[in-house]
């Protein structure tokens, strides 16, 4: 049911490939609380997905833009401010993209370039985003700014290989960039710790069924799935969570705080 509770922002929302995308869900619950907003994603992205289907669902202007470069990112934002009428209120980062996991590198053997790709796409781009927001004055006091991460970030997950690396460093970046945008700008930041969610890019890391069957059985919830992220989002983008900046966010169904259940030991 929608509350109207984001009318009147405006925003960016980076990463939406197909209906199966977190950011995809994100987009459309953030249409129906009365937000404008433009999509983005990496040209190359935008041909393998649906993005004009959501972009016509939601009545949004569709900006093509590398994360990785800040020229793309400086055309991106100014080009949302000019078209949606004003500064930002929201930004929503869920880009992530490992070249050794899709080659199937093993953790111990990566290739370097491939792993500095990694970070780039998968971390820094949060921070070049950040820095370009700040350079543009184009966040309106109180606004949001949130990524996804993983809980590999804390703990290891062997095959989730150098994307763990690229989380950490995505916490990392909330904490510090948090800072400074409090700071400057009344501007919060924040990463949500989703559960293993069922999306085009999450599916191609190796054992993912596992990942999802393993998390489930350990969350006295469930997994969370990406609707209720996308709801998440929702709040964190609203006035209601004006105060919380520089936090990792668990939403995970609880597993982050689960030791054993009795459906891992086979007694329920």
């Amino acid at each position: 049911m929608a509350n109207d509770i984001l009318k009147g922002k405006r925003g960016i929302i980076f990463g939406a490939l197909d209906e199966h995308s977190i950011a995809w869900k994100v987009a459309e619950r953030a249409a129906e609380e009365g937000a404008i907003f433009t999509l983005t994603n990496a040209p190359i992205a935008m041909r393998m997905g649906k993005i004009n289907d959501l972009a016509a669902k939601c009545n949004s202007e569709i900006i093509p833009a590398d994360a990785t470069s800040v020229e793309d990112l400086e055309n991106l934002v100014q080009g949302s401010m000019d078209k949606l009428g004003g500064k930002l209120d929201f930004v929503l980062h869920s880009i992530g993209m490992s070249p050794n996991v899709r080659k199937s590198k093993p953790y111990t053997d990566l290739n370097y370039d491939f792993f500095q790709k990694t970070v780039d796409v998968s971390a820094l781009s949060f921070h070049k985003v950040m820095q370009t927001t700040m350079k543009l004055d184009a966040m309106n006091e109180w606004s949001s700014v949130l990524a996804l991460t993983y809980i590999a970030a804390q703990r290891t997950f062997p095959d989730y290989s150098d994307m763990a690396e690229a989380k950490a460093m995505l916490e990392s970046i909330a904490r510090s960039f948090g800072y400074h945008y409090g700071s400057a700008k009344h501007v919060r930041v924040n990463t949500i710790s989703q559960s293993p969610t069922r999306t085009t890019a999450g599916s191609g890391v190796k054992g993912f069924d596992d990942f999802i069957d393993f998390a489930d059985k350990m969350s006295p919830l469930g997994n969370a799935s990406a609707e209720d992220c996308a709801n998440y989002c929702i709040a964190m983008f609203s006035d209601l969570t004006k105060m919380v900046t520089m936090q990792n966010l668990m939403h995970d169904g609880g597993f982050s705080s689960t030791g054993i259940t009795a459906k891992m030991l086979g007694k329920d």
